[in-house]
């Protein structure tokens, strides 16, 4: 694996919270979508967060215990969408899973034909597309933030979560990390 860095908001070692099984959270920084009532615009911030190779995340994700796979959200993953590439690459030849959560949708993504964003696709087991509608939030709705987003299973990895997804309930944990900040992490289920 290359030096190839990442722009971090945070990352999460072990959620239960960010898709089926135990998981880790790597939230990007950076995002050029700028969704109205994003519930972390301070991810927004191209020089925010902090820098971290992605050999050293995939080192941090490899050792946690029975972990199933890796969730990429943000910011905009596909902001970065080549160093995530080169890492879910590598994780998934260690059979573990990858989600990527998006502001765009399917059709912006293929219509721009960057080849970083066709490698992250195809590393990617399950894609959460679209933005964030804050006229449409639905935090029913398993995983997504506004009842616009799709599902798109780009592998048979979670083929038999496809007709019951959208009916899965959200949940919420929170962390108390080692430096003291308690983070909160996940979707408040129902209203």
């Amino acid at each position: 694996m290359t030096e190839t860095m990442l722009r971090l908001y945070q990352f999460l070692p072990a959620t239960r919270v960010e898709g089926p099984g135990l998981r880790a959270g790597v939230w990007v920084q950076g995002c050029p979508i700028h969704c109205k009532g994003c519930a972390v615009p301070q991810t927004w911030d191209f020089a925010g967060g902090y820098l971290m190779s992605v050999e050293m995340l995939a080192q941090q994700i490899l050792a946690v215990p029975n972990l199933e796979g890796v969730t990429f959200a943000g910011g905009e993953p596909f902001a970065q969408a080549e160093a995530l590439a080169i890492l879910g690459k590598y994780l998934q030849e260690q059979h573990k899973s990858v989600i990527t959560f998006t502001g765009y949708t399917m059709q912006q993504l293929e219509a721009k034909k960057l080849k970083a964003y066709e490698d992250l696709l195809q590393v990617t087991d399950l894609l959460i597309a679209g933005p964030y509608k804050e006229e449409r939030s639905a935090n029913k709705i398993y995983l997504a933030g506004s009842d616009n987003q799709q599902y798109y299973f780009l592998t048979s990895r979670y083929a038999y979560l496809k007709d019951k997804i959208r009916n899965m309930p959200n949940k919420v944990e929170i962390h108390i990390m080692e430096d003291g900040r308690v983070v909160v992490n996940g979707m408040m289920p129902g209203e």
